[in-house]
C-alpha cells in the first residue's frame, strides 16, 4: 500500500523534486471547496459542482510541480496530500 506523506514547501525547496514520484490527492473530508488549488494550478485541480476539489492530473509533469507545491501549501484546510 502506498504511503501517504505531507511534504512541506520547505522540504521540497531544499531537496528539490528529483527522486519524488508524487500523486496529489484530495482528502474529501477535509476539503472546504475554497478553490484556491484550482486557482493556483488548474491543470491539476478542479472545483466541481458538488463544491469539492478534485485532482484531474494524477501525474503532473515537472513543469507543474512547483504549482502543485504552492497549492499544497496554500490549502487552508490541508486537504491536499501527496502520495509517494
Amino acid at each position: 500500500m502506498p504511503r501517504l506523506i505531507k511534504i512541506s514547501w520547505y522540504v521540497l525547496h531544499i531537496t528539490g523534486w528529483e527522486g519524488f514520484t508524487i500523486k496529489p490527492i484530495i482528502v474529501e473530508d477535509l476539503c472546504i471547496g475554497c478553490g484556491i488549488c484550482e486557482t493556483i494550478c488548474p491543470e491539476v485541480f478542479e472545483l466541481r459542482d458538488d463544491g469539492l476539489a478534485y485532482v484531474i492530473d494524477e501525474s503532473p509533469s515537472d513543469d507543474l510541480k512547483e504549482a502543485v507545491e504552492e497549492a499544497v501549501e496554500a490549502c487552508p484546510s490541508e486537504a491536499i496530500e501527496l502520495e509517494e
